[in-house]
């Protein structure tokens, strides 16, 4: 069916449960960024597939709200459809409720009752938009309906794929430490348990992985903790006879997926945790306890890195470099002819895969020449792949996978001629990233008082970007990890010593090109003073970084001193590991920049 055929189906429906509006989000039962593909509800009825995004059907019309990232590629994608694209954060832009309620108004309908799937949407979301939804006319909000049931005739089924141990010497602390841990922290927080629901705090706190969800490492499960019991629910075939035993070594039970509602019901403990943004709000209405709201102790364990962890990092990096830099040399050497978007990419996943332990790409690789460097998440596809020339920008966002570690990294590159425009953003993005990389901080700083190191040099150029300059990284899971972030927005989780986050400034003018430029870093000790305690980071990333794009005049001697240290590191650590034609490019792409 076509996407104007799937909402015909999708209104026929409507009627006969006489419903005003019907809303699509992006979300699942777990509140995941990526999604299997049994709840990908939204794409499917919109036909547009950026990882964000909220789609809204009405008898007579049809839109679409996501954010910045995705402008371009959704004007795209949308095209030939009833969607209307809604540009999240524009002062043009209405809300959700306000658009139902105009166009109920426009065509006069007496409708009033708007359908949203309460398992896959979270206790927070639902309810603020059963209040919004109120203010606008009296509309009311239905939670137990899901169209989808009957109208996707294929519709994938929930994954079943086994799960599997992740090693101890990876992990760094076992099962019934963590559980430990976990109880200690809900007894600080004045809760007899919790309901876990994300995937990835799951597949942490039992040292568990999985391959359920797309480029991440995770099982479609629950975790049920109280202080004297521990139930997963999960398909039963998806475990092993090994996992059994390990799960029975460790003391958790093991019930069906399907019966987290009854578990719930069930639930004996005076009071339980549940983090309304986590939590699907079909999943807490079942809670017949004391609710304690709250975030799950969970994300501050596991953003904190031990010393097991940050090896494997070091290891995941060191592989990463050394399939990075046979890439590059592939690439430099061969030229550019006959090569598009789509054949780089593969090529760069088949250099990750020669290496040991790799398990995968970490995210759908960002291959974008020129104009599409300007699409801040584009993925090429058969019908936008275009080939490469030798001139202008390639940016390439891509990670890895890799048993003891996960990656992510960007690196914007010079494929020949390059415009004083290109040139100019190349410096900018370069000195942001820089001045981030040798930031030093009070322990505790939140990110978002670290940002406007990485935008000042463009703000006085009256530039900027939208999305955030840095993410938590999981440790062999995914690459998007919380809640610590570098952004603009504000976000009070504070660092410490031992997380890892990205640093990736970028600038993209649209229809023309895109720069970015990112490393992982780790948070390190700096020194302690009067003042207290004082952090710094160390880039775990082994990657060079171009420095033919660089207007040497607009850079500082600070940021060539440490853009040539980095390089010193980068060649020191690499070199060992390759042969000697590698050794040679590699020791001429990180030679000293001189001021």
């Amino acid at each position: 069916m076509t996407i104007n055929q799937r909402l015909e189906k999708l209104r026929e429906e409507m009627r006969r449960e006489r419903l005003a509006a019907c809303i699509f989000t992006s979300t699942d039962p777990h509140q995941g960024e990526y999604v299997p593909d049994h709840w990908k509800g939204r794409e499917w009825i919109s036909g547009f597939n950026g990882s964000a995004g909220t789609a809204v059907v009405t008898m007579n019309a049809a839109a679409l709200w996501t954010d910045s990232r995705y402008f371009l590629a959704a004007e795209e994608q949308l095209k030939g459809s009833e969607f209307q694209l809604m540009k999240l954060k524009m002062p043009e832009t209405p809300t959700i409720p306000q658009w139902i309620s105009s166009q109920l108004t426009i065509h006069n309908s007496q409708l009033t009752e708007v359908a949203i799937d309460g398992m896959t949407n979270s206790s927070a979301f639902v309810e603020e938009l059963i209040a919004d939804l109120r203010k606008e006319g009296g509309l009311t909000l239905r939670t137990n309906y899901d169209p989808l049931r009957f109208i996707w005739a294929d519709r994938p089924p929930v994954p079943e794929n086994p799960v599997v141990l992740h090693p101890l010497k990876f992990a760094g602390e076992d099962t019934p430490s963590k559980l430990r841990r976990i109880r200690e922290a809900l007894r600080k927080q004045h809760a007899d348990g919790m309901l876990v629901s994300a995937l990835d705090d799951i597949a942490w706190t039992l040292n568990l992985r999985g391959s359920d969800v797309h480029c991440n490492p995770v099982f479609v499960s629950y975790l049920l903790i109280s202080q004297t019991k521990t139930t997963l629910f999960v398909h039963p075939s998806k475990l092993p006879l090994e996992t059994k035993a390990y799960l029975a070594d460790c003391g958790v039970e093991i019930d069906d997926y399907s019966k987290v509602q009854q578990g719930l019901r069930d639930y004996f403990e005076y009071n339980i945790l549940l983090d309304p943004d986590e939590t699907s709000y079909t999943l807490l209405k079942a809670v017949q306890r004391e609710i304690v709201r709250g975030q799950s102790p969970i994300k501050t364990m596991k953003i904190v890195k031990n010393s097991a962890e940050i090896e494997g990092f070091r290891h995941a990096m060191l592989k990463d470099g050394i399939a990075l830099v046979k890439f590059l040399m592939w690439l430099e050497r061969g030229g550019c002819s006959k090569l598009t978007e789509m054949s780089i990419s593969e090529k760069l996943t088949a250099f990750r895969a020669e290496q040991p332990d790799f398990k995968g790409i970490s995210f759908d690789t960002i291959c974008a020449y020129e104009q599409h460097g300007a699409i801040v998440h584009y993925e090429a596809t058969p019908e936008t792949d275009i080939p490469v020339e030798n001139r202008g920008f390639l940016l390439l966002d891509s990670g890895a996978q890799y048993l003891d570690g996960t990656t992510d990294i960007t690196r914007t590159i010079a494929l020949g001629p390059l415009t004083d425009e290109q040139r100019h953003v190349y410096t900018l993005v370069l000195r942001g990233h820089i001045q981030l990389s040798r930031c030093i901080f009070p322990h505790g700083a939140a990110g978002t008082q670290l940002d406007a190191l990485a935008r000042q040099f463009m703000w006085r150029d009256a530039m900027n970007y939208l999305h955030g300059t840095g993410h938590g990284v999981g440790s062999y899971l995914n690459v998007h990890e919380g809640p610590h972030q570098i952004r603009m927005e504000w976000k009070p989780t504070p660092f410490v010593e031992g997380m890892v986050v990205t640093n990736e400034p970028g600038l993209y003018l649209a229809g023309r090109f895109g720069v970015r430029i990112e490393n992982i870093l780790l948070a390190t000790p700096y020194t302690e003073s009067e003042f207290g305690r004082f952090l710094q980071f160390e880039p775990l990333t082994l990657c060079p970084i171009d420095t033919a794009p660089i207007v040497r005049e607009e850079m500082l001697p600070e940021e060539i001193d440490w853009l040539n240290a980095y390089h010193a590191k980068v060649y020191e650590t690499l070199a060992p590991h390759l042969n000697a034609e590698e050794q040679a490019w590699l020791r001429e792409k990180t030679k000293p920049f001189t001021k």
